[in-house]
């Protein structure tokens, strides 16, 4: 009976020596874990939720996350859409805390090109934002680092090459 007792004790000193170092390996396995979670990731797992987000222009844009691609976000604000390039952002404000990863075989395809694509077959007129200013026109033309924007004001054919670095947001009107 007194060795029962004296094992038991032993025992229970033993599992309490290992609490803390069990806590120290899964605080070090969760940091780990946490440095593979991509912005795009936690950005999907915000679909839905209110976000703000500081651009690279020093302006701010508040709204709704509606999409996320490999390198862009779709926000909503009220009955507009602004597509954000994510080189673009320099905060966001209310992000979930959650990640969710990407579905297989989604990678490819869901650039900022091909986006810029969609609005140029469907000759949506867009207000395009840039580190230097705004236009407002088509997209005329999309390369892999740059879209043409078919001016629309002044009667006049003009259009603009806005490099894919100087992008800040492609807004409908």
């Amino acid at each position: 009976m007194r060795w029962d007792l004296l094992f038991a004790d032993l025992v229970a000193q033993l599992d309490a020596a290992d609490l803390p170092a069990d806590a120290h390996a899964l605080a070090d396995l969760t940091r780990a874990e946490q440095a593979t979670v991509h912005l795009t990731d936690r950005l999907r797992a915000s679909l839905g939720r209110q976000v703000g987000l500081g651009l690279v222009d020093g302006s701010r844009l508040t709204g709704s996350v509606r999409d996320v691609g490999v390198d862009w976000l779709l926000v909503g604000e009220g009955v507009r859409q602004h597509a954000v390039p994510l080189q673009a952002i320099t905060t966001l404000d209310g992000l979930s805390q959650h990640a969710v990863p990407a579905p297989a075989g989604t990678r490819a395809g869901r650039g900022l090109p091909t986006l810029l694509r969609a609005l140029m077959r469907d000759r949506v007129v867009v207000q395009v934002h840039t580190l230097a200013g705004q236009a407002v026109g088509r997209v005329g033309r999309v390369g892999k680092d740059h879209v043409d924007v078919e001016l629309v004001a002044g009667g006049a054919r003009a259009s603009q090459v806005v490099p894919f670095s100087a992008l800040v947001c492609v807004s409908e009107t």
